[in-house]
């Protein structure tokens, strides 16, 4: 299982970004994906999820400003961030929700 996320950049606050993740050998039919974010001194969060069933469910501070899809033909999950605020800057990983394989994960850092 390989997970590769890319698209994390520096931006500045009020900017937009969108992340992508290439998780290869994941059967999305089975396995829940979600967006995970690790800022410096802090533990690794959930930002989002997206179900088996197609629910999406958001972490409090990106309600309405983040969202996650999936394109299952090409086994790629997406977080499009909008409004990206300088509490927003840390690596964002993807996996499995309930977490299992993770990637190198991607900097995002927001910031003038």
């Amino acid at each position: 299982v390989h997970v590769v996320e890319s698209g994390g950049d520096l931006v500045q606050p009020g900017g937009s970004l969108r992340l992508s993740c290439a998780a290869s050998e994941i059967d999305f039919k089975m396995n829940s994906m979600a967006w995970y974010r690790q800022a410096s001194g802090k533990q690794r969060e959930l930002v989002a999820s997206d179900t088996v069933g197609g629910a999406t469910t958001y972490t409090a501070s990106v309600n309405g400003r983040f969202a996650i899809s999936k394109d299952n033909a090409k086994n790629m999950v997406y977080l499009q961030m909008n409004s990206l605020k300088p509490d927003d800057t840390a690596v964002y990983y993807c996996s499995t929700y309930p977490p299992s394989y993770w990637g190198p994960g991607t900097q995002v850092t927001v910031s003038f």
